[in-house]
C-alpha cells in the first residue's frame, strides 16, 4: 500500500503504470485514459460523494451566480474542477466566467482561508480548513449531483490478466474492510482520522457526505442503464461534457473501463 498526500501525483504515478492500482473518481479516471500497463480498469465502487465535495465562498458571495468575475482556487482538471464546471453550468455560467487560480487541493484551501482567493473547490479534510475563514459558506456541493462523484479502485489491464487472483483477493478485501468499519465504528473512525492528520471529532463531520455502496449498489452501478447511477452511462456523460469545456482533447475509449466480474465473485 502506498499513501499519496497528493491526489494529482497518484493518478500521475497510476497512468504512468509506476503502480498497479489507485483509488480515483471517474471523472480522473476518464482524464488519464488509456494509461500504461494495458489501461485503467474499475473494478470497485467504493462510495458517492454526497456532500463532502464543496464549492465554498467567501461571506459576500451567496450563490454559485455570485461567482462570475471571482477567483477561484482550485486543483485543475480533477474532482472539484469538475464540480465546479457542473455547478456554474447550472446557472448559465461556464468556468470562463470566472477567475481560476490553479493550486493543489490543500494550497488551494490555504489560499482561501487565508483571504487570497474568494472561493475555493475542496474535498476533505481541507474543507475543514476552507470554513476557518471568517464568514465561509458552501454555496454548491456534490450532495446536489448524486452519482457525479463516485470513488473507485482502478487496476491495470496487465494487473488483470497477469494476476486476477490477487485482482479478486483485494476486492474481497474492501468488504472485509466495510464489515470491520460497521462493527468497530469508532476503531474506523480513529484510524482513518488519523490518515488523514485530522481529529477523530473533525472526521465524524465528514460521515454524512459519504455514502458507501452495498453489494447490490455496486452491481447496478456497473450495470447499463439511464442515468448516472449507472456508471457507462456516467462516463459517457462525463467525457462529453470534460472535451466541450477543454479538461481532454478528445473522447477516451471507454469500451474495457468496467470489468464487474470481480465485485459479481463476491456475491
Amino acid at each position: 500500500m502506498k499513501w499519496f498526500d497528493g491526489y494529482v501525483q497518484s493518478m500521475e504515478t497510476f497512468a504512468a503504470g509506476k503502480i498497479d492500482g489507485n483509488s480515483q473518481t471517474l471523472n480522473d479516471t476518464i482524464s488519464f485514459l488509456p494509461g500504461e500497463n494495458g489501461g485503467e480498469v474499475v473494478v470497485l465502487v467504493n462510495d458517492n460523494s454526497a456532500g463532502n465535495d464543496q464549492i465554498i465562498a467567501d461571506k459576500s458571495i451567496k450563490s454559485v451566480s455570485d461567482l462570475k468575475g471571482k477567483t477561484v482556487a482550485v486543483e485543475e482538471g480533477v474532482v472539484d474542477d469538475f464540480l465546479l464546471v457542473l455547478a456554474l453550468n447550472d446557472v448559465g455560467l461556464t468556468r470562463d466566467d470566472v477567475i481560476i487560480k490553479g493550486l493543489p487541493t490543500d494550497q488551494a484551501a490555504t489560499a482561501f482561508a487565508a483571504g487570497k482567493v474568494d472561493a475555493v473547490g475542496a474535498f476533505p479534510p481541507f474543507t475543514g480548513t476552507a470554513m476557518k475563514r471568517p464568514g465561509a459558506r458552501v454555496i454548491a456541493s456534490s450532495k446536489e449531483y448524486p452519482g457525479a462523484i463516485p470513488d473507485l479502485l482502478a487496476v491495470s489491464g496487465d494487473l488483470i490478466s497477469e494476476r486476477p487472483d490477487d485482482v479478486q483477493k483485494i476486492v474481497k478485501t474492501w468488504w472485509d474492510v466495510r464489515e470491520f468499519m460497521e462493527k468497530n465504528p469508532r476503531k474506523s473512525e480513529k484510524i482513518m482520522a488519523k490518515r488523514a492528520g485530522i481529529p477523530t471529532r473533525e472526521y465524524k463531520q465528514y460521515k454524512g457526505g459519504t455514502r458507501f455502496f452495498s453489494l447490490e449498489e455496486n452491481l447496478e452501478a456497473f450495470s447499463n442503464g439511464f442515468g448516472m447511477k449507472h456508471m457507462p452511462y456516467a462516463a459517457k456523460q462525463m467525457a462529453d461534457f470534460m472535451v466541450k469545456v477543454g479538461f481532454i482533447p478528445e473522447k477516451p475509449d471507454m469500451s474495457e473501463l468496467f470489468n464487474s466480474s470481480f465485485v459479481e465473485n463476491i456475491s
